[in-house]
């Protein structure tokens, strides 16, 4: 059951929420409606409702008849102002808020329709931004109201016989349809707009790319430098003191260990030469440092090797 009621959510089969709120962010019967509007918490979209005035909707009546007294105005005035219209909001919004994907103006005459803006941001925090903020702005003399939007998908929206024949006005509705009449602009104005958010799309996307490329040339360093910078200048100190008397047994062990290295390199006759320097040295520290001579005339003199047995003679 909770399985059919999601595939037919916002559908005309789903008899509890309106359809046409869900695909259009708008329903002609209002408050009055039988199903519930549920309005989103979160949105890339915002509503500015009524927001653009046609001037050729001022200049005829209900019924499309000119009124008396009033000048008409011609094609080419009016989709001159509304490129200038357009163009005021999309900088506006975009430079104040953030990148816009995409924004949609509705041509319908409908009272919940008419004059209607949808803006479609990047990212849904400039959405709810720009609402919280624009509620509390004035356009053309006019206060503003904005609303989060559940429409993402403006294909779904628009009427396809209006699109379909824009020139030939093919809605067999006009302008009373309760689906989307997308006024376009111009195609110079629309690549200078959109031209101008996919140049600051592609610099963002290299900035990016640029940035990653230098962190991975960055040298890593290895655990303990890491684990030394992380550490204070006090505790390194200690550290440091607390490694040398560990670092003293260490050289102490490894100049005994290169002694007896070298010994084992030395030939017997070596180590036999060796051994008898060390007792001679011996037995003249242990004498008074002077001794006398068989003759026993008092002569004395300091017993010292001979150069001939030190080059082994």
């Amino acid at each position: 059951m909770a399985e059919y009621l999601a595939s037919i959510f916002g559908t005309e089969k789903d008899k509890v929420n309106c359809s046409f709120y869900f695909k259009i962010g708008a329903c002609r019967h209002g408050d009055r409606c039988s199903g519930i509007h549920n309005k989103p918490t979160f949105s890339q979209t915002i509503l500015l409702q009524n927001l653009y005035q046609n001037p050729q909707n001022a200049a005829t009546g209900p019924d499309g008849a000119p009124i008396p007294g009033v000048n008409p105005v011609s094609d080419e005035e009016c989709q001159e102002h509304f490129d200038n219209f357009f163009e005021d909001v999309f900088v506006e919004l975009e430079d104040k808020y953030g990148e816009i994907e995409e924004m949609n103006v509705c041509d319908n005459l409908g009272d919940h329709l008419v004059g209607n803006v949808y803006v479609k941001f990047r990212r849904e925090e400039d959405a709810d931004k720009a609402v919280r903020d624009l509620n509390n702005r004035w356009f053309a003399t006019r206060p503003i109201y904005a609303e989060l939007s559940p429409v993402t998908d403006f294909r779904e929206a628009c009427c396809r016989q209006y699109e379909m024949g824009y020139l030939n006005s093919e809605c067999t509705r006009s302008g009373f349809c309760n689906f989307m009449h997308l006024k376009p602009i111009s195609r110079d104005l629309r690549r200078e707009l959109y031209g101008r958010t996919k140049g600051r799309s592609e610099r963002e996307s290299r900035d990016s790319r640029r940035r990653s490329r230098s962190r991975e040339k960055e040298p890593r360093r290895d655990r303990g430098e890491r684990r030394e910078r992380s550490r204070s200048p006090r505790e390194r100190r200690r550290r440091s003191r607390s490694r040398e008397p560990r670092r003293k047994s260490k050289d102490r062990d490894r100049k005994e260990k290169d002694k007896k290295s070298r010994d084992r390199s030395r030939s017997p006759r070596d180590r036999e030469r060796r051994d008898r320097d060390r007792d001679r040295n011996r037995n003249t520290n242990n004498n008074s440092g002077s001794v006398h001579d068989g003759d026993n005339n008092g002569t004395s003199f300091k017993q010292e090797p001979s150069d001939n047995f030190e080059n082994g003679q």
